[in-house]
This record gives C-alpha cells, sequence and structure tokens, in this order.
C-alpha cells in the first residue's frame, strides 16, 4: 500500500474533508492520529483521535514533541462563517487569518524535526478561495491564498528533506453543505457551475492527498495540485445571446 507504515498527522480530521483524508490515508495504510478539539460523532476505523486546538502554540509544540515518529502531516484546520468585511471589525477577522494561516505555520514548525528525520511531507489545504474574490470570505480567502505561498516558501527553505504541497480545494458536498448552499435544490444548482457536474467528495480530496504524500510524487513540491472539478463555469457563457453551438 502507498503509505504502508507511515504515521501521519490530521488537524481537524474528524469530519468533513478532514475525516475523509483521515479515511483515505488508513485505507493507504498509514497509521493516522486526528486532531480536533472535539472527537469525532463516529469512530473512524483505523485512526486515532488526539485533543488538540491548533491555535494554541503551546499545546501544538507538546503534541509534537511527544510524537516518536511522523511522515505525513496535513494542515486541514480550518474554516470561517460568511461575514462581509464591514460586518466586523479587523480583530473578529484577525480569529479567521489565525486559524487559517498562522495555525498551519505553528503546526508545521512544531512538527518540523520529526518530518526532517523521517523525509516526509506536509499536504496543505488550501481553497479555491485564495486564487478569487471571495465576497463573504474575505478574510479566509486572503488566509488561503498566504498558506499556499507559504507552502512554496517552505519547500524551497526545507528542501531536500521535506516536501510540502498545497491541494486547492473547490465545493465539497459534507455533513455541513447545506449551511452554504441550501437544500439539495440548492446543491444541485451549485453543482451544475462546476464542470464535472458536481461536488467533491470527502474522498477525492483523500485520495490527492495521499498521492502526494505518497512514493508516487517522490518529486513533486512547492506544487499546488487543483481539486475543483474544472474549476467554475465562466458566467458569460450563460449570459451570452449569442449561439454558441459550434464556435
Amino acid at each position: 500500500m502507498e503509505l504502508d507504515g507511515k504515521v501521519a498527522v490530521v488537524t481537524g480530521g474528524t469530519r468533513g474533508v478532514g475525516a475523509g483524508i483521515a479515511r483515505a490515508l488508513a485505507g493507504a495504510g498509514a497509521h493516522v492520529l486526528v486532531c480536533a478539539r472535539r472527537p469525532p460523532r463516529a469512530p473512524l476505523p483505523g485512526t486515532e483521535f488526539a485533543p488538540l486546538d491548533v491555535r494554541d502554540a503551546d499545546a501544538v509544540r507538546r503534541f509534537f514533541t511527544g510524537l516518536d515518529r511522523l511522515d505525513v502531516l496535513v494542515n486541514n484546520a480550518g474554516g470561517a462563517p460568511y461575514r462581509t468585511l464591514a460586518d466586523a471589525d479587523a480583530e473578529r477577522h484577525l480569529r479567521v487569518l489565525e486559524l487559517n494561516l498562522l495555525a498551519p505555520l505553528t503546526v508545521s514548525l512544531a512538527a518540523h524535526r520529526q518530518l526532517r528525520r523521517a523525509h516526509g511531507s506536509i499536504v496543505m489545504i488550501g481553497s479555491v478561495s485564495g486564487s478569487r474574490p471571495s465576497p463573504g470570505a474575505a478574510a479566509y480567502g486572503a488566509a488561503k491564498a498566504g498558506l499556499e505561498n507559504l507552502a512554496r516558501s517552505m519547500a524551497v527553505e526545507w528542501a531536500p528533506d521535506i516536501r510540502v504541497n498545497t491541494l486547492v480545494v473547490g465545493m465539497v458536498r459534507t455533513e455541513r453543505s447545506h449551511l452554504h448552499y441550501g437544500d439539495d435544490t440548492g446543491i444541485a444548482a451549485v453543482s451544475r457551475t462546476v464542470p464535472l457536474g458536481r461536488l467533491a467528495e470527502p474522498s477525492d480530496v483523500g485520495a490527492a492527498t495521499v498521492f502526494l504524500a505518497s512514493e508516487a510524487a517522490a518529486y513533486i513540491s512547492g506544487a499546488s495540485l487543483l481539486v475543483h472539478g474544472g474549476g467554475e463555469r465562466p458566467a458569460f457563457l450563460d449570459a451570452a445571446t449569442v449561439n454558441q453551438e459550434g464556435q
């Protein structure tokens, strides 16, 4: 198996995308530790849970100091509520930056020694929000843009001992999709804006994570892999009045 015997840590790995990543890594043979503030509602086969708030730098350092081995780190913990810029002060937006940018840096630094010893890899879970306007999630988009750049710099500074890559993830169907897209009708409508005709499943992100963490990607570092189903169908295609057939 691709990761047989490897030890992997997935932050925010108890639900949604993180749980899909944890399942995929375990299915590839890794011993997986999932970290979050609260345990998963249902056990994730092949994984162990460790309580951890990635915003608590001291707790993060204690956690990684206690590990005997680490081969793969997946910085997945993150997210943000819908909030327009003028609806909150800068301090509230700063919390989003802390969770989505500063915390992955804190975790990566704490894991550096073990990863270097193992010649391991880091996978950052980025977002398409980092490369396009993100109204209602501007601080989140800014953080994800910074995360992708951080990964590229980290890949250069920590080479050749540690590979660092980013998965740039599009819309994913999870147990919380209704909070973003509405009911099944809304999710179906949003799915039609994706060229592949559906939202990603957490397992899609998990499979891409396994690839980047495995020896199949041994010469890939500092890269950004798009996992977005082809992106978004350009709005002008639906707005144009000309017949586009045969164009």
